[in-house]
């Protein structure tokens, strides 16, 4: 059946759109900024290095061995239990694989299936800026009301206080993201604490995203809510394997919570995508099986972390704290006083370097002179990077 446009009909309207303030995302906007310009791409938090090869061909034998068609909705079952004894091992609980695990496409999805399973019109979300962009939206399209909240400069702390002010019975659900993105700042067992205290006899839900879990520096713990009991029955826990093993393109991620809030997040998850790519889910169940790796990662990007650090002394740009997650936030208020998105344009077109401004991550603050850097990059991407941001 063709379709035939119509004068005056819907498509010569202009639409009224659900997300009307969203276009395209500024990590789209500058990745192609950087491959039209020429240059070094430090904006779209992905590595510029490749995987283990072993996954790869992991993932082809599978392919070999016939397992292409479609997985069950909630994930191959050995790669559910491998989530599921990793939990136990490093946060010491156990979630059950088959009621309490499921595997998505992507964090973003996760994040997405969680907000809509449980955020009904006029529910309110607490959200903290500055956030990962997808947030609003997935609480815009649920009906739910984001009250967006400040961290606190220079070192991005929540301020507990201003949660406490905010939280009302309306409040459904509080998203926190630790290792944060796109500041570097983790919560600690004192936040962790305060948060317990102040959702304790409320009905108030969480969606935890801990996506950048195993990248956390300086010999700090993680201080996932499945570490804490009375948090854990109430949070949707996000995690990603795009983070963990280089294989970003591969999008695939997870989620774990109690029983009652999987079942929710499962009639949402099975008429978003309904299942996930069913041999890459076999070889990450291999790769995540052994655990092999994992407690490499934090001294492995804490390496490039402070080599970036290194490399950028004797620039005009001051770094800010990063203890987790594989960016680092610049300020340049030294070197000018423009916005951060015309800065980091003209970063891109006239010293070659791509940067992502924070001001996307905001709603309600003014944006500092800050800018992200991605230091999941090759030594010598970081080298020569850093040679161009020196001259600025």
């Amino acid at each position: 059946m063709m379709w035939t446009r119509v004068a005056g009909g819907p498509a010569d309207k202009e639409m009224d759109s659900k997300l009307p303030g969203v276009g395209t995302t500024i990590f789209t906007v500058m990745s192609k900024l950087a491959a039209d310009t020429g240059a070094i791409n430090l904006s779209q938090g992905f590595p510029d290095f490749d995987c283990d090869p072993a996954l790869v061909e992991s993932v082809a034998r599978h392919m070999r061995e016939g397992r292409n068609q479609y997985a069950p909705m909630q994930g191959v079952p050995a790669l559910r239990q491998a989530i599921a004894s990793k939990y136990e091992t490093f946060h010491g609980r156990r979630y059950d694989p088959d009621t309490e695990v499921t595997v998505t496409s992507g964090g973003t999805e996760a994040i997405f299936d969680a907000v809509a399973a449980v955020v009904r019109t006029g529910d309110e979300v607490i959200v903290l800026e500055p956030c990962y962009d997808s947030y609003v939206p997935a609480i815009e399209l649920s009906g739910g009301v984001p009250i967006v909240l400040p961290l606190t400069l220079p070192d991005y702390r929540v301020d507990w206080g201003a949660v406490a002010r905010a939280l009302n019975p309306r409040t459904r659900l509080i998203i926190l993201n630790s290792p944060h993105n796109p500041t570097g700042a983790i919560l600690t067992r004192e936040d962790v604490d305060q948060l317990a205290t102040l959702v304790a006899g409320t009905e108030t839900l969480i969606v935890s995203d801990e996506v950048y879990e195993h990248i956390i520096f300086d010999g700090a713990q993680h201080e996932s809510m499945a570490r804490h009991p009375e948090l854990a029955a109430r949070s949707f826990i996000i995690g990603s394997f795009g983070k963990t093993y280089h294989i970003t393109g591969w999008k695939v991620g997870y989620a774990v919570a109690p029983a009652q809030l999987t079942t929710e997040f499962r009639k949402v998850h099975q008429f978003v995508t309904f299942s996930t790519n069913t041999p890459v889910q076999h070889a990450l169940a291999d790769a995540l099986a052994s655990q092999a790796g994992l407690r490499d990662l934090s001294p492995f990007y804490q390496a490039k972390r402070d080599l970036f650090l290194g490399l950028m002394e004797g620039s005009r740009f001051t770094a800010l704290p990063c203890r987790g997650s594989y960016f680092q936030l610049m300020d340049y208020s030294a070197i000018s006083d423009e916005a951060d998105s015309e800065f980091a344009i003209r970063m891109t077109t006239e010293h070659g370097v791509a940067s992502i401004p924070t001001s996307p991550f905001l709603y309600k603050s003014q944006a500092p002179k800050v800018i992200r850097f991605c230091f999941a990059k090759k030594d010598e991407t970081l080298e020569r990077a850093a040679e161009r941001l020196r001259r600025v």
